[in-house]
């Protein structure tokens, strides 16, 4: 079980509430899709990923980001218990869609990047940075549980 303080609940639950489900999940999803090309090989389903371009409008892409992203409210939701939380979609990554498990830390370090972008430093400072990225690393480590 991962302790939280006080600060680091606040800076957490304060970025997610700023945050636009529908605006990042694609950005985020999209740039992992750009910046690691082999990742796209669990969504040959979703059409044209011949391109940044082809990615950034690919509707598919956006929708499942959107729906990524707003998986991440259940953590926010069970920050006491995010292993439990995640234990299903842990079993689905790992026996059905048999997902590298990096390729949830790289979705990570994407949304932190968008994150950033979106907010800046003002926004996004080293403290919000430090927290919001040990609660990605603790998502990350629950969707990734079912491997180990």
């Amino acid at each position: 079980m991962v302790e939280w303080t006080d600060a680091e609940r606040s800076a957490i639950t304060g970025l997610w509430g700023k945050i636009s489900v529908d605006e990042m999940g694609p950005q985020a999803l999209a740039r992992l899709l750009i910046v690691a090309p082999w990742t796209q090989r669990h969504f040959a389903s979703f059409g044209n990923l011949s391109s940044p371009a082809a990615i950034m409008g690919n509707p598919k892409v956006a929708a499942h980001g959107r729906t990524v992203m707003g998986g991440l409210e259940r953590a926010i939701k069970n920050m006491d218990n995010i292993k439990a939380a995640y234990a299903q979609l842990s079993k689905l990554h790992s026996e059905k869609l048999h997902v590298d498990p990096d390729n949830f830390r790289l979705l990570s370090d994407c949304i932190t990047v968008c994150v950033a972008m979106k907010f800046g430093p003002s926004g996004f400072s080293p403290d919000v940075q430090e927290a919001w990225q040990k609660f990605l690393a603790v998502v990350t480590s629950a969707l990734s549980r079912q491997y180990h």
